[in-house]
């Protein structure tokens, strides 16, 4: 059994004027560099073998000020937000996720294809991780995917249930593999 606590980046200086980001580096704005630093005291390290992060900007800096030299942090790219393509850095209300779970965004991708990289990336996780608690900082796509793979959801479901909607953002998420 692989035990993965989800975390995702703080808020970017993007998010703040209701951008999307998709694979754009983002920039922590100055509450999202607090938001990572208090996670990192809320959370306790020591109960994760290892962290993986996106290898965007926004994933890698919220994970560094929250975890840095408290764990050992490793970048992957399977990670990644989905690629709004045409849409990135574009107003957050042109971006629907419910469109694109088969078709990919313009110049993007699908959700499928997040989908499909989460699994490779589990599938990683479970060959060198199993029976290990491990922690991931990320972006949303990416936690809807697990929703789905681990959750048994629909995309369809992963996508109206999704916590930002209530705003009910909680210190970590745990899903199990």
């Amino acid at each position: 059994m692989l035990y993965i606590t989800y975390f995702v980046h703080g808020t970017t200086t993007d998010n703040e004027h209701d951008l999307c980001m998709g694979w754009a580096p983002g920039q922590l704005s100055e509450l999202g560099k607090r938001q990572a630093k208090d996670l990192g005291e809320q959370v306790d390290a020591s109960q994760f073998a290892v962290m993986f992060c996106s290898d965007l900007q926004r994933a890698v800096d919220s994970a560094e000020l929250g975890f840095g030299g408290m764990l050992k942090i490793i970048q992957d790219q399977r990670l990644r937000e989905c690629n709004y393509g045409d849409l990135t850095q574009r107003s957050e209300d042109l971006v629907d996720y419910a469109k694109h779970i088969a078709e990919p965004f313009p110049n993007g991708e699908s959700l499928h294809d997040v989908e499909q990289r989460m699994r490779e990336f589990l599938e990683m996780l479970n060959t060198g991780y199993a029976d290990k608690h491990v922690a991931l900082m990320a972006h949303k796509a990416p936690q809807l995917a697990l929703e789905v793979l681990l959750n048994g959801k629909t995309w369809e479901q992963a996508i109206t249930e999704d916590w930002r909607k209530k705003k009910a953002w909680q210190p970590g998420w745990s899903y199990l593999f």
